[in-house]
């Protein structure tokens, strides 16, 4: 029996390993109050019509063993290829020699091997490709210098960027204050021009220079054009290790069957089979404080309007810090209120079309199915369109179509809630949106067959607006000692889910052994131990 109660704000990654992490090493009983009717925040997986849709593109894959292990210990490997593994994977005809693959690509040997009976409840192992479409033309992610760049940009060009590379080495701006100083540094001020500024504004909505630098610390870290031609020279004689390359530089992923949702789908199972709650369509407006505790939260059922107040002895918050500390009803300093007020953040919006072809030849050497090419994304650098990102559903798993003979697609805008492009009626917007891929002649429209619009608020918070200030927050917060701020809006940190997961994890550990400093949890992602590159 349970002697103690966690409230749990949120059914995203890090909520719900929260409540495992709970389940699993303490007596205490997790209870998830979710705002909306789904699992998984940001990395659910909607379903239209048959066809999945992955929101924002996410990788199975962490430096971090224990996550890992974690992952495969919900979705174990397949132990057979996929379906499409015979085109795409010529000599895996066979489980043994897939079995042999998958033990080469890494070192993560100690995978449970899936049960017959669940034989869908699975992880893939899948390559990994991405690239940039700019000028017309296929550029490689990250750039890399090779006579495919070479040809694509032309011989002036590349000797640009050539002297303004090691100008920038030679001369590094010394203060990085901006994201545009954290490019030039890195890169040189040519090819942050040429490959960095435009998509990165498109992504934000504002100048580069007036981003902070965190950002480029918080997603990029090691990534420089030393590091891709020190792994383009290594990968050439031998297979990555997958734990100690760059994020951005990985080969392989792994994936659930049918997308991300599918891991968070089976996690809650496991906590409301194992005695946990999870409450839907219930939203937190009001946290009450009592000195150094929180005491109560009141919850307000968004479809009724009924409100309730609940008790417990521990809480833990991945709702925007905005929205969390505009609940609290005790006694919050102005200063912490117009910092969390002047928070930021960028929304989504994905457009699904299905379709019987794309336009877009195949320019590797790299085998593909149905003529399509085999990217799992497309990074969309052409100025003239508002169009971020292209997601090819097939290549992410071959299960995430309904008929495999057509294609799925997403087309990834980035806007403000309440902007031109977030308040365009859906109808609209897929218009525009068709308009924009066929311009750049990716698509004919006449070759859509069916079309959906998702939009997601509060995809990314933003390093601008009061992000600066973000310490008088961060010093308020934790002097309460049973609330966690965990996950990517919990702390307002650009995440990946790997990372939001361990804010949990490290957040359970430090109940069990009675740890009330939270400096481990703020340091996971900016300490050495948690970087991309070791």
């Amino acid at each position: 029996m349970n002697d103690k109660e966690a409230i749990i704000i949120g059914a995203g990654p890090a909520g719900l390993t929260a409540a495992y992490e709970l389940l699993d090493k303490t007596d205490i009983k997790p209870i998830i109050y979710e705002t909306t009717d789904k699992i998984g925040g940001i990395s659910k997986t909607i379903e239209y019509k048959g066809n999945r849709i992955d929101i924002g593109g996410h990788r199975f894959f962490s430096k971090n063993q224990k996550v890992m292990k974690w992952w495969f210990n919900i979705l174990p490997l397949q132990g057979k290829p996929a379906s499409d593994d015979k085109i795409l994977h010529r000599n895996l005809n066979h489980p043994e020699e897939y079995k042999m693959k998958k033990l080469k690509s890494n070192e993560y040997q100690e995978f449970p091997s899936p049960d017959p009976e669940k034989k869908d409840r699975v992880m893939l192992l899948r390559d990994r490709l991405s690239r940039i479409f700019f000028l017309a033309k296929f550029f490689d992610y990250p750039v890399t210098l090779n006579m495919n760049t070479i040809k694509n940009l032309g011989f002036l060009r590349m000797l640009r960027i050539g002297f303004s590379y090691l100008k920038a080495m030679g001369f590094p701006i010394k203060k990085e204050l901006t994201l545009e100083d954290f490019f030039i540094n890195r890169f040189g001020r040519e090819l942050y021009k040429t490959f960095f500024k435009d998509y990165t504004e498109k992504v934000w909505g504002i100048p580069c220079n007036g981003i902070g630098a965190d950002w480029g610390h918080q997603r990029i870290k090691g990534l420089s054009v030393k590091e891709t031609l020190k792994n383009a020279l290594i990968s050439s004689f031998k297979k990555q290790d997958m734990k100690n390359v760059e994020t951005s530089l990985i080969s392989e992923f792994y994936y659930p069957k049918y997308g991300p949702g599918q891991m968070w789908e089976e996690v809650a199972k496991i906590i409301v089979e194992n005695g946990g709650e999870i409450h839907y369509n219930k939203k937190v407006t009001g946290i009450k404080t009592e000195n150094s505790i929180v005491s109560e939260i009141e919850i307000t059922d968004e479809l009724t309007g009924e409100k309730d107040n609940k008790k417990a002895d521990y809480f833990f918050s991945t709702i925007p810090v905005k929205d969390l500390i505009n609940s609290i009803k005790g006694d919050v300093p102005d200063k912490v209120k117009e910092t969390a007020e002047g928070l930021m953040y960028r929304d989504f919006l994905t457009v699904g079309l299905l379709l019987n072809k794309l336009l877009l030849n195949n320019y590797t050497k790299r085998p593909s199915i149905n003529n399509i090419v085999p990217d799992n994304w497309i990074y969309i650098q052409e100025r003239e369109v508002k169009l971020g990102r292209l997601q090819i559903f097939n290549n992410w798993s071959p299960y995430m179509i309904k008929d495999p003979e057509k294609i799925w697609i997403g087309l990834e805008y980035f806007a403000n809630e309440g902007d031109e492009l977030w308040t365009m009626e859906d109808k609209k917007f897929i218009d525009f949106a068709i308009d924009e891929l066929e311009s750049i002649n990716i698509i004919d429209k006449k070759e859509v067959l069916d079309n959906v619009l998702i939009r997601e608020k509060k995809a990314y918070p933003a390093y601008f607006g009061t992000y600066k200030d973000f310490d008088i927050i961060r010093n308020f917060t934790d002097k309460f000692e049973n609330l966690f701020l965990i996950g990517r809006n919990g702390m307002h940190r650009y995440n990946n889910m790997d990372h939001s997961m361990l804010t949990a994890m490290i957040s359970v550990e430090n109940i069990t052994n009675g740890i009330k400093n939270k400096d481990n949890i703020w340091n996971i992602n900016s300490e050495k131990e948690y970087h991309e590159t070791k």
